[in-house]
């Protein structure tokens, strides 16, 4: 006789969930998705949008072409409008450019707009801030598990909080203008592991430099970068931020650093908004892992003309140089100064090439100003500079970083040979065509001023 089969039940768990990886949990939560998978295409809700004097004009027109030209922003208090590009010029267009993001502002209430009038003196001008991307994190507009966008690829700094933050064009800003939602492809996550005690001559830079130089500028293209180890987790903010702010150079969607006790501290008098940090699964799944030991890395450079033409810094010291630039969402942090001064400390020389100083915000001007660089008896970063020798600190924008007007503050206007401690190198980039950018640390960036050459910061810090 054969067996009774007995009928089978459907299981009652429910359905199975897949582990996710952070950005992927990211995205669940602001399409109202319980589950996907990358590659899929999901409607997320926004949590900031950020624009500034460049992209603002044109993603404000397509917003009244597409809308109408009465029609309100989604939500006034999510629109974050900072001018910091061409600012101290007297381009026309360029001042046009603000007036324009002044005349929106004021039409649609817009909270936050970090103004600027008075171009003579920055610091008459209280709302200013400077670069967006540092100005943001200050301002407490970055939070752990939320989506920013910004019309700007280094929008990706944002990242460093534990948040989704990408840079978008403007056909989608004026999109996120009108709905607050956008169209967004799920990207695969990169896993960087990175363990080790970092050598106290090597920062955040000489990390992303390194990671951009293995994969190349290519390597992470739309994909997610999630960067853990302890190395990591030893990092300040402003230090994540830099890891951050540069994977666009390897042609990533985003960057992200798990939240942790560091970035609720700083988070404690940013923001009284509610925020929920995500966390990827142990069982999450990655594309790829990459692992490095930090011990072992030395101070890099990457070459003229791309991010990833790494080479180590002590490798190019015949590389005869004209000028230094500290500045940018990169760095022109107030740790980036802070470093800059640390090297000038330990040399107690005076630096052999212009040094060009352009705080990012008119709080890291402050800090400049202000804050005294431990071990100097309590001297402040401006008055390090000043024996050393370098240009006066000047008003904060994103200044020459990217070219700008003819009368850009320290634009390469003729060839010339620049290391720099922002984030892009190609022909052109900071003004003139034949111009050599050597992307560096603060720390490579100080120690090339004292020389006049690319320069190890060993040679000063040990």
């Amino acid at each position: 006789m054969a067996p009774q089969q007995s009928e089978r039940r459907p299981a009652t768990t429910g359905s199975v969930k897949t582990a996710l990886t952070m950005t992927e949990k990211i995205f669940a939560r602001a399409s109202e998705k319980p589950q996907l998978i990358p590659g899929e295409n999901v409607w997320v809700n926004v949590d900031i949008l950020m624009t500034h004097d460049v992209c603002g004009p044109g993603s404000i027109g397509i917003f009244k072409k597409e809308f109408g030209p009465d029609a309100k922003v989604w939500d006034r208090e999510k629109v974050v409008i900072i001018p910091d590009h061409y600012i101290f010029t007297k381009d026309e267009r360029a001042n046009r450019n603000v007036d324009i993001l002044r005349d929106f502002c004021n039409e649609q209430n817009i909270k936050y707009f970090y103004d600027i009038k008075d171009l003579g003196n920055f610091k008459a001008n209280p709302d200013y801030k400077g670069v967006c991307h540092v100005a943001l994190a200050q301002e407490g507009h970055c939070r752990p598990g939320e989506v920013l966008l910004g019309t700007d690829s280094h929008t990706c700094t944002a990242g460093a909080f534990g948040q989704f933050a990408t840079g978008i064009g403007n056909t989608d800003a004026g999109f996120v203008l009108g709905t607050g939602k956008l169209l967004l492809k799920v990207p695969p996550t990169l896993r960087f592991v990175m363990d080790g005690e970092m050598p106290d001559y090597l920062q955040a830079k000489d990390l992303i430099l390194q990671i951009i130089g293995e994969i190349s500028v290519a390597g992470a293209t739309y994909k997610s970068m999630e960067f853990v180890g302890s190395t990591v987790e030893s990092l300040t903010m402003e230090e994540r931020m830099t890891l951050c702010n540069m994977v666009v150079e390897a042609g990533g969607k985003n960057g992200v650093v798990p939240a942790d006790s560091t970035t609720f501290k700083y988070l404690e008098d940013k923001t009284t908004l509610p925020y929920e940090p995500v966390y990827s699964d142990a069982q999450a799944r990655f594309l790829s892992e990459y692992r490095f030991d930090i011990s072992k890395l030395e101070p890099l450079v990457a070459k003229p003309h791309s991010p990833d033409n790494r080479a180590l810094a002590r490798e190019c010291r015949d590389v005869k140089i004209d000028r230094v630039y500290i500045g940018s969402c990169t760095g022109g942090k107030t740790e980036d100064f802070m470093a800059v001064a640390k090297v000038f400390l330990a040399s107690g020389k005076k630096v052999k090439v212009p040094t060009f100083l352009v705080p990012a915000t008119q709080k890291v001007w402050m800090d400049v100003y202000t804050l005294p660089v431990p071990g100097s008896g309590g001297k402040t970063c401006a008055q390090i500079f000043e024996e050393a020798g370098c240009d006066t600190p000047a008003s904060p924008s994103c200044g020459a970083c990217l070219g700008g007007p003819k009368d850009t503050h320290a634009r390469m206007n003729e060839p010339m040979v620049c290391v720099s401690t922002t984030n892009r190198n190609f022909p052109g980039r900071m003004g003139h065509k034949e111009g050599q950018i050597y992307l560096a640390s603060p720390y490579t960036a100080a120690a090339s001023a004292l020389t006049g050459f690319v320069t190890d910061p060993r040679e000063f810090l040990q």
